[in-house]
């Protein structure tokens, strides 16, 4: 199974998918949350059975801005809107109740947009961050095996994966967002920084292998061969691990609650192409430099 000589059609299926991706993060963009953008949270919770475009039509005349009802577990609600007032969050409160007596609020969070913008502006610093100490790891842990190839492409392999990843993950939430009025918060952040250490792991288990492999029996002239058998020995633990993890998540988003539902989805998409990028990006990106240098 020669893997790595097929490379340039999965080459070409990420290309495709990052080129969606890309489309559609430009065309609708992220719906950004409360924690972004500021705002108010509430979680009203319901006794008899009421549906999301009832709540909508209770609260209309509030003239909330952004608006946005999502339902939950056990007929609540959770409600988001932009606002810093706190007598809105109140009339809105006082406005269900006085239509569904038995309602009750069970959370209520208030975010800020000076806080909301410091919130983006770590996030964005905390991506970088992880980025440039991947690559750096990378190089260093790799610095001993310079032949056949520079240990610092090896880096360069695996944050290629990386921005894959979250490329693609990205792209799928900008659909849900314009399609379904998904938002990604702080927890999506956290996701992303989650899918890093999870896609470099992936990454670097294959990597690892290569290496030993390099030691043990040297380059010669066949480093594309040393590839394939570095992932044929490592394919069945990357694959066996990504699987429990991937289960997982699917019961989260089944029978989790909506709170983490989307943080979970997150991690699904990001984790199962982190496995594939590991070796269809990653790895073949090496295996492509390597071809490169010896033309």
């Amino acid at each position: 199974m020669k893997i790595i000589e097929k490379r340039k059609y999965s080459f070409l299926f990420s290309a495709l998918l990052i080129i969606i991706s890309i489309f559609f993060l430009s065309a609708w963009g992220l719906k950004l949350g409360i924690d972004f953008t500021g705002g108010v949270l509430t979680e009203i919770q319901f006794k008899q059975e009421v549906s999301k475009d009832e709540v909508v039509d209770s609260v209309k005349d509030l003239g909330l801005s952004s608006l946005l009802v999502q339902p939950a577990e056990n007929h609540s609600f959770i409600v988001r809107y932009q606002s810093e007032n706190g007598k809105i969050n109140s009339d809105l409160e006082k406005t269900l109740e006085e239509k569904y007596p038995e309602a009750e609020t069970l959370r209520t969070e208030f975010v800020s947009s000076l806080v909301s913008s410091e919130l983006k502006r770590n996030a964005i610093y905390a991506i970088i961050a992880s980025i440039i100490g991947v690559t750096w790891y990378i190089a260093w842990a790799f610095r001993k095996i310079s032949y056949p190839i520079n240990s610092w492409k090896y880096g360069l392999g695996a944050v290629l994966a990386l921005v894959h990843d979250i490329i693609i993950t990205l792209g799928v939430f900008a659909i849900l967002g314009h399609l379904y009025g998904v938002e990604v918060g702080i927890p999506f952040v956290a996701a992303l920084l989650t899918i890093f250490g999870y896609s470099v792991n992936d990454t670097i288990v294959i990597f690892d292998r290569i290496r030993e492999n390099l030691l043990r029996f040297g380059a010669g002239k066949d480093f594309e061969g040393t590839i394939n058998k570095s992932i044929r020995e490592s394919i069945a633990r990357s694959l066996n691990t990504s699987l429990t993890v991937i289960f997982v998540l699917l019961a989260i988003i089944f029978f989790g609650g909506a709170t983490i539902k989307y943080f979970a989805l997150a991690l699904l998409i990001g984790i199962f192409f982190g496995t594939y990028s590991s070796i269809f990006v990653a790895t073949a990106f090496v295996a492509e430099l390597w071809k490169k240098d010896q033309k």
